[in-house]
This record gives C-alpha cells, sequence and structure tokens, in this order.
C-alpha cells in the first residue's frame, strides 16, 4: 500500500513519533499551503528520512531497510533482475545463507511477494521498506554508462541517432539534470550534464554521428535544419513511461560546429512546492500571505539560474483556482500550467514584455506574471498594474533584496507609486545539500572557522563549533553533495519601509530599516542550514558572503497573520 499524507501523520501520532500537537499543526500547515506530509516534516526538522521510513515499517508490520545508512554493494544489487526491479521498485538489501531481505515503497505488493518468492524459491524471503529517494538511487546502479549504451545502439545499426538522443536524455532524468550539454569538438563529440549546479562529463561520441543527431534535434524542436550559422531556439516534449517531459533547446555556432543544450523542464521541477525551495514555515506563511492580497507587487531578485522563476511558479501553484484570471508574460515560458493563460516573448513579431503587458492588462487579470524586469517601459507598466487592482509577480536583477528598491527608482518610478505597491521582495541563491547518506559531522574550533570566514565569532555563539561535511559515496558519486536548496533574503514591505521609499533611500537606508524590523540576510538564512547540516559553509560563501552591516542590530521578527 502506498501511505498518503494523511494516513502517514496518523502513523506518526499512533506510534508517538511526533507529538498530536505538532501533527495537528502540520495537517493545517499542508492544507493551507498543499505541500506534502514528508516535506514539511523533514523541514520543520520533526522527524528525520530514517525516522519516517522506521515509522512506516513499523505501522505496516515489516523490517525497515535503511538504505541509506546501509547502501547494498552492486554486486549484490545485480542479483536481482533489472527488469524485475525496476517494475516493482525492489532492490536486494541483504543476503545470507538462508534468506534475502527485498526492500520496497510497497511490500506487502501481493503480486511482486509471489514473483519474488519464485526467483528466489531455495531461500526465505523477507519483504521490507524503504524510502521511496533511497530506492531510486539504489535502482540507478542498473544504469551502464552512456558511453555503454551509445556503443551498443551504434552496434544495433537501427535508428541510431533517435536511440542516442533519447539515451542521453534517459540519463539525464535518471541524475536529475537541469541542462544537456552536447559538445562538438575537433576529434569527438562531449556530453556533459548539469546536475546540482555543476557540469559533469556523462559521455562521448564519435564525429560521424553528430550530424544526424543534431538534424534529428532540429526537426523535433521545428528549427532550420539547412542554418548552420546562426543561434536557434526551440522546444521538444519526451515521453518516457507515461510522463511528458518538456525540454528547451538552444543550439548556436561553435568554431567546431553546432553546439546543442538543452534545459531539462522535468516533473520533478514542475512539481515543486514552497516547502521544497528550502523555506522555513516563517518565510513559507509570509510567501503565501503577500499572495493572496489581491493587488501590490512581490519581486524576486538574483542571478540567472538562482530559482527565481521555481520560486514564483510555486507561489502561482497555490493561486491557480477556477475563479482566478492568471496571465503571464515570459522569455520563455518554461513550465506549461493548466488553467494559466501563457504568454511567450517573440521579438520577431514586436511582442516585448512592455507590449505583452500592455495587452494583459486589456486582458480581465486577476494576478499577472512578469518574466523579468530589464527597463524603464516593463517597470513602469508593471508598477501601474499593481497599483490598479492587480497582484503582479516578477524577478529582477538585484544582488539582494534592498538593492532592489533603489535600482528600481533609478529606472524612473515615481517613489509614491513603488510605495504604493511593493509588497515583498524575495533574494535567493541556491547552494548545494550534504548528501544525506554519507554525512558526519566534525567539532572545530572558532578560531579555524575564522580563516574562512573572518568575522566568524559574529555568527557563533560556541568557542568549538559542530560543522557538517559530505565523505562521498555512490549515491552521490563521489562529491558530498546531492540535490540544491535555497538560501533566502525577506524584506516584507511595512508601513515604516513605504515611508522610508518617499525618500528616495540608498542602499544602506533600506539595509538598516530592514535590519530593526526583523530581516536576516541570506548569508544568515544559510548560515542556519549550515549549523542543521543541509549545506557546508564552503558552499555557502561560495554564492554569498558575510553581511558589512552586522553591526545593525537584527530585531526579533514578528509573527505576521495570514
Amino acid at each position: 500500500m502506498k501511505i498518503d499524507d494523511a494516513k502517514l501523520l496518523e502513523i506518526l501520532e499512533k506510534e508517538s513519533y511526533v507529538a498530536a500537537e505538532e501533527i495537528k499543526k502540520a495537517a493545517q500547515f499542508i492544507k493551507d499551503h498543499e505541500t506534502s506530509a514528508t516535506d514539511y516534516l523533514l523541514t520543520a526538522g520533526l522527524v528525520t528520512t530514517d525516522l519516517l521510513g522506521q515509522a512506516i515499517s513499523e505501522s505496516l508490520k515489516v523490517p525497515f531497510a535503511d538504505l541509506d545508512s546501509r547502501p547494498p554493494a552492486n554486486d549484490l544489487v545485480s542479483r536481482l533482475p533489472a527488469s524485475f526491479a525496476r517494475k516493482y521498485r525492489v532492490v536486494l538489501f541483504d543476503e545470507d545463507p538462508k534468506s534475502v531481505t527485498l526492500a520496497s515503497d510497497d511490500p506487502l505488493d501481493k503480486k511482486y511477494q509471489a514473483e519474488a518468492k519464485s526467483i528466489f524459491s531455495k531461500k526465505k524471503v523477507i519483504f521490507a521498506y524503504g524510502n521511496p529517494g533511497a530506492i531510486d538511487e539504489v535502482l540507478l546502479s542498473y544504469r551502464k554508462p552512456l558511453d555503454t549504451q551509445t556503443n551498443q545502439i551504434i552496434k544495433s545499426g537501427e535508428r541510431v541517432a533517435p536511440a542516442i538522443i533519447d539515451a542521453i536524455i534517459d540519463d539525464a532524468l535518471a541524475f536529475r539534470a537541469s541542462d544537456i550539454h552536447i559538445e562538438p569538438g575537433e576529434d569527438e563529440v562531449v556530453i556533459r550534464l548539469r546536475v546540482d549546479g555543476l557540469l559533469q562529463e556523462a559521455g562521448r561520441l564519435s564525429l560521424d554521428f553528430y550530424e544526424n543527431i543534431l538534424n534529428r534535434i532540429k526537426v523535433q524542436t521545428q528549427m532550420r535544419i539547412d542554418e548552420h550559422a546562426s543561434a536557434q531556439d526551440g522546444a521538444m516534449r519526451y515521453e518516457k513511461d507515461g510522463h511528458i517531459i518538456d525540454l528547451r533547446v538552444s543550439i548556436a555556432p561553435i568554431l567546431t560546429g553546432e553546439k546543442v543544450v538543452m534545459r531539462v523542464l522535468a516533473e520533478y521541477v514542475r512539481s515543486f512546492g514552497l516547502g521544497n525551495l528550502g523555506l522555513t514555515a516563517d518565510q513559507q506563511n509570509m510567501f503565501l500571505s503577500s499572495g493572496k492580497k489581491p493587488f501590490g507587487m512581490i519581486m524576486v531578485t538574483g542571478p540567472t539560474g538562482s530559482g527565481k522563476t521555481t520560486s514564483l511558479y510555486s507561489l502561482i501553484k497555490l493561486l491557480n483556482k477556477p475563479e482566478v484570471n492568471i496571465t503571464t508574460i515570459e522569455e520563455p515560458v518554461e513550465y506549461k500550467i493548466p488553467g494559466i493563460n501563457q504568454i511567450q516573448v517573440n521579438k520577431q513579431t514586436n511582442l516585448t514584455f512592455a507590449e505583452g503587458l500592455k495587452s494583459i492588462v486589456r486582458q480581465d487579470p486577476d494576478i499577472i506574471l512578469v518574466g523579468e524586469i530589464r527597463d524603464e517601459e516593463t517597470s513602469q507598466i508593471a508598477v501601474n498594474a499593481a497599483l490598479t487592482g492587480h497582484l503582479l509577480l516578477t524577478t529582477f536583477h538585484a544582488n539582494d533584496a534592498a538593492t532592489a528598491i533603489p535600482r528600481l527608482l533609478d529606472m524612473g518610478i515615481e517613489p509614491f507609486l513603488l510605495a504604493s505597491t511593493l509588497e515583498l521582495i524575495v533574494a535567493q541563491r541556491l547552494v548545494r545539500k550534504i548528501c544525506a547518506n554519507c554525512r558526519y559531522s566534525q567539532t572545530v574550533p572558532l578560531a579555524q572557522i575564522e580563516e574562512k570566514l573572518p568575522g566568524a565569532k559574529n555568527f557563533f555563539d560556541e568557542k568549538m563549533v559542530t560543522l557538517y561535511a559530505g565523505k562521498g559515496c555512490k549515491a552521490c558519486n563521489g562529491n558530498g553533495f546531492k540535490g540544491r536548496t535555497a538560501v533566502f533574503e525577506f524584506i516584507h514591505i511595512s508601513n515604516n519601509l513605504k515611508e522610508l521609499i518617499l525618500t528616495n533611500p540608498s542602499n544602506k537606508d533600506v539595509v538598516e530599516l530592514a535590519r530593526q524590523e526583523g530581516t536576516a540576510s541570506m548569508f544568515e538564512d544559510g548560515l542556519d542550514k549550515v549549523k542543521n547540516g543541509i549545506t557546508t559553509l564552503g558552499e555557502l560563501l561560495r554564492v554569498t558572503e558575510p553581511p558589512t552591516y552586522i553591526n545593525v542590530k537584527k530585531a526579533k521578527p514578528k509573527t505576521r497573520k495570514k
């Protein structure tokens, strides 16, 4: 049986893993934010993944296979036929002369049990529960390296180009890559995948097959196959096991040919909710309460690739109701969501952000999403739209939340208009998460941290500090990190900040007042994640830096009503 949210909360309360009061709070939070029970419980620190597994296995009255702490060796995993393992999402966890233990996220499946007993007919078969995410990791052991897959495809000689493209996309999905790079060189083609923000080589191909692969991609994305000197953009859909994967494709001429980059807009990205982003419960409440306002502007700032659009769409999903008209203008449209009217910028037809926004305002919208404010004209129209009864969500390139205000004023927006419309500014960056499978803790003296972080005493109270890192294991390909989360800075535009905006303030003025009202910097938000073992100090320092205003006292944040 599959465990739904209500059943999971019932199990945790019944088995006394989580207090009844916390369960009630979790149920209400899940209902309000449309997030999953697992996401909330883990984010709130009420449980760990292994604790969840133990609670579920006790409820099902089966053993718990802790695949995170004791991942089975490849030679043990391979004893179970790949077809059976993938079909039922089951892995061989343990074996001795008399018995085998099989781990599944649905261990009571009678059909799976019957087939398993026929495979291991001479041994006792023990059926155990394993966490779904951990099972996915072990199932990757059955994947052959991309080089091996492409060589087998080439030897078969049938539909080489389509099969190789499928193999590359399958690998990207299996390893949860965000981008696929196919790069022709002087002698061969290099295939690289961006996983958790970093590129890694996945395989190589002979140049002999590249032209057919390139043409196949151009046909699927409706690009011109006779154009080789200009950049082209397109999109394609890939179907796998009943799931539809959208890919945004860019082809650009380089010295050695035409390079292909595919942005993977997979379901594991589209399915993100506020609970998946790394937001605390208070931050989620602030985001959602601002999103429920009838008008105003919510702005998310950060560099390209920092997850701004994902954050806005996670909010949009919660606001997407039949009685609400939501319209977007984007370049390009990344996530296609039913019930939302999405417009893509088209410079060839003069459909710019500004022109598109003018049209949207005449389409009777309740909520408008502008992919990015890039120029003065767009900013003026956006502010006026927010002022005339629309909730406007947008992204903006700024180093932090406070910088957005003086930059918008510099773009020509009147201070009284900005003060009247701006509701919330969120700044964010992405950091890699420590691999849960090989994470370990170490206690180091504060003086040692000072070498990486001058002024560390302003952020740590102890003389000996516990930090976390990943040793590197099979689950994370040896690099100690797996997955990404975000660090945030939230500035809610209070009445005091509205009055300050009227004075055309500097970045420093905004920071000082925001700090007095409880705003924590991205670095401080990230430091909480460092202390909680989610990421490392080195990773945090890679994407952000300590605030220069540490002498400005941060007030205790007030709890905001929904």
